[in-house]
């Protein structure tokens, strides 16, 4: 990475989160806890070490908290002003929205963050790239294993994009669009004002189409969409291991992440990455594998947790089973209940005793 020079970049956090419910019904997917602190909080932490010294957030869905979480950035090293939608403009319309609030000149480069995207790209690489070959947008492309669930950039060998294809069961290339752009400030102001605009579907084919330069960064880094309960379990643990380096991580890579006045039995097994909330309990016998228990709750004496979110406040009974669930806050589950495959149980509901289970309770 080379020493980074200032840049300005809008991040777009105005998203409802839906398919993270119940997670998000009271927090934007954004501020979620993972890896012991709110999501963007390693988000952060990496642009301003990629030389992002101004940050316009873009935001819509319960704007208001974004601005309690982070302030005006200085605990980041950044300046943070904030603008907000009031109604959903779609990635183009925000990213053109957020731009009012940039102070840097036309022919400067402006990078755009995605809010739910986990990446070990080098951004002051992508940066460069754009800036070497003078192009109108650059994009970060990564590479996966099944293009068809996403779609496909193809480029040129020199890494000039040539199409934006939809999902197609024969996918042209493996590489697509990973989310981060590095716009030239005056393409920005391209995009009509006001209006619904999708940068993946309008601006990037419609600057294609004028012959103006689209360029893709490609590489085969670590990167992650934390969109649904899976991902975003995913993703903490991942932190947690060291799998993705954050500056931002509140404590060493390892098995585990406790936070302030967590108290785990020495009874109790906590591994694969596991964050154990502030003032949360893990009691003798209990097996907790790659979850994150957030703040104030219990996993009680023999339970079985892995793979899943248990939600603030929230009380796992001795002997209970979850398994690749979530838990909402402040809900109860009681003894003999074996939940798992992807089930949800909302805020403050409570299972009785063997009220759910997937095999024999014997």
């Amino acid at each position: 990475m080379r020493s980074p020079e200032p840049l300005e970049a809008i991040l777009l956090v105005g998203g409802q989160g839906t398919r993270l419910r119940p997670l998000t019904l009271r927090t934007p997917k954004p501020l979620l806890p993972t890896a012991g602190v709110p999501f963007l909080a390693h988000m952060l932490a990496k642009a301003q070490a990629h030389g992002v010294r101004r940050i316009v957030f873009a935001t819509s869905y319960r704007a208001s908290m974004f601005a309690d979480a982070f302030g005006d950035g200085e605990a980041f090293g950044l300046e943070i002003v904030y603008m907000t939608e009031e109604t959903p403009l779609g990635t183009g319309g925000a990213i053109r929205n957020a731009a009012e609030a940039l102070t840097c000149p036309q022919d400067a480069p402006v990078l755009i963050l995605n809010g739910d995207i986990l990446s070990g790209h080098d951004i002051s690489a992508q940066v460069d790239f754009h800036r070497s070959r003078g192009a109108a947008v650059t994009l970060h492309l990564t590479e996966v294993e099944d293009p068809s669930r996403f779609g496909c950039v193809p480029t040129t060998p020199d890494g000039v994009v040539t199409a934006f294809l939809e999902k197609t069961p024969n996918p042209v290339t493996n590489r697509i669009n990973a989310g981060c752009y590095v716009f030239q400030r005056s393409v920005i102001d391209l995009i009509p004002q006001g209006e619904v605009v999708s940068v993946e579907r309008e601006t990037f084919p419609g600057l294609i189409e004028a012959g103006q330069m689209v360029l893709g960064y490609a590489d085969a880094s670590y990167w992650l969409d934390v969109g649904t309960p899976a991902a975003f379990v995913q993703g903490s643990t991942d932190l947690v291991q060291g799998r993705l380096e954050s500056p931002a991580l509140p404590g060493a890579a390892g098995e585990s992440l406790l936070l302030d006045g967590a108290v785990v039995s020495p009874e109790a097994k906590v591994t694969g990455g596991t964050v154990v909330g502030a003032r949360a309990t893990v009691e003798a016998g209990a097996s907790v594998r790659g979850s994150v228990l957030a703040d104030d709750c219990v996993v009680g004496c023999g339970a079985v947790v892995v793979d899943s979110v248990v939600g603030a406040g929230a009380h796992v009974a001795p002997g209970a089973v979850l398994r690749g669930v979530v838990v909402g806050d402040g809900a109860r589950i009681g003894e003999g209940n074996e939940l798992t495959s992807g089930l949800r149980i909302w805020p403050g509901v409570s299972l009785p005793e063997c009220s759910v289970r997937f095999s024999s309770d014997v």
